[in-house]
């Protein structure tokens, strides 16, 4: 079943972090650099591996639970742009 436009990872990070953590601490928890995690968090890049890691320990998720999230909107992206068919491959004899 196909998501509806998937929030961004960063999206659904706000809604993790504590309230009262600044961006720069949460950075320098995580050892990353602040404009880093600013830019996951205003959905401006996604989350790699490494960051789905750290995100994990540091916020006790799973690892790959970050990742996930940020696949199902990559994909759910790239579908509003496909618009090319393009035909299967010959089956082979």
């Amino acid at each position: 079943m196909d998501m509806h436009n998937p929030a961004h990872p960063g999206e659904v990070l706000k809604e993790y972090l504590p309230e009262n953590l600044s961006i720069t601490d949460a950075a320098s928890h995580l050892g990353v650099t602040r404009a880093a995690l600013s830019r996951v968090l205003n959905s401006r890049a996604g989350i790699s591996a490494e960051m789905d890691l750290r995100l994990s320990d540091a916020l006790g998720t799973s690892p790959g639970f970050w990742a996930r999230i940020q696949v199902q909107y990559d994909i759910w992206q790239a579908k509003q742009h496909h618009h090319t068919h393009i035909e299967r491959f010959p089956q082979a004899a």
